[in-house]
């Protein structure tokens, strides 16, 4: 159902059910969690999320959860997962991304897509309710008045519409978007991890007012007192690239 390896600083992770639009079952959102859970001790820089097939995931397998207990929706922690995972997280999405896939998208950090891309999210023809923590996360990402089109409308996006919109960053044609976003990962883990985790968490804390300000400051303290910080001062001092170890 999905592929994670991790070479180098990178993490990569294919969700692998086309068929049924690369819907997450169970099973496989729990390996997504393995992966990450397992990735989070090593000195990982960056993560990409992508799919296989026209969809990029269309969120949980409903056939697999429609009796299942909706206070504890799987794809919840997952999507929480991903969004405070210590690395940025890049999705690459490769086609339509529908219902909690759309979540999963807002929970990385960086999105880019393929000119052909849609967005559409359908509880509300449906009869269900969007989980609250989504929704949260979409009007952190896009603002409430763009929550209400996608949630309360059912309304359907077009890739040029989510670009405007700031759901995504970048459009590419289908065969250019697997070198991007390598392109995109390879910046990542160029920078001094230290710094870009450290902003990272404060963007996440800052985004869900929830900043803790005493917890920010020892992170500037640290990076600071790095080793890092002394090999970005001497790369810029003698003009060649800087080599950063994450301490």
């Amino acid at each position: 159902m999905i592929k994670a390896t991790l070479e180098g600083h990178i993490g990569r992770i294919t969700l692998c059910r086309p068929e049924a639009h690369n819907a997450l079952t169970k099973a496989a959102m729990g390996e997504m969690q393995a992966a990450l859970e397992g990735w989070a001790e090593s000195n990982i820089r960056a993560v990409i999320i992508t799919g296989e097939g026209r969809s990029f995931c269309a969120g949980a397998s409903l056939d697999e959860l429609g009796d299942g207990d909706w206070d504890n929706n799987p794809l919840t922690p997952l999507c929480a997962a991903v969004e405070g995972f210590k690395a940025p997280v890049i999705a690459a999405l490769n086609g339509g991304v529908f219902g909690g896939g759309v979540d999963l998208a807002l929970a990385c950090d960086f999105r880019i897509g393929v000119q052909s891309l849609k967005m559409f999210v359908p509880p509300a023809k449906l009869g269900i309710h969007y989980e609250p923590e989504g929704i949260a996360r979409a009007v952190q990402r896009l603002g409430a008045q763009m929550a209400r089109r996608v949630f309360l409308m059912a309304e359907k996006f077009e890739a040029e519409a989510l670009l405007t919109h700031g759901f995504l960053d970048e459009l590419h044609p289908p065969e250019a978007l697997a070198a991007r976003a390598e392109e995109l990962a390879e910046t990542l883990a160029a920078l001094a991890p230290m710094a870009v985790q450290g902003m990272k968490q404060t963007i996440l804390e800052t985004s869900q007012n929830r900043l803790d300000i005493p917890a920010a400051k020892a992170r500037v303290r640290a990076c600071f007192a790095s080793a890092d910080h002394a090999e970005g001062l001497a790369a810029l001092r003698e003009k060649r690239p800087s080599h950063f170890t994450g301490t």
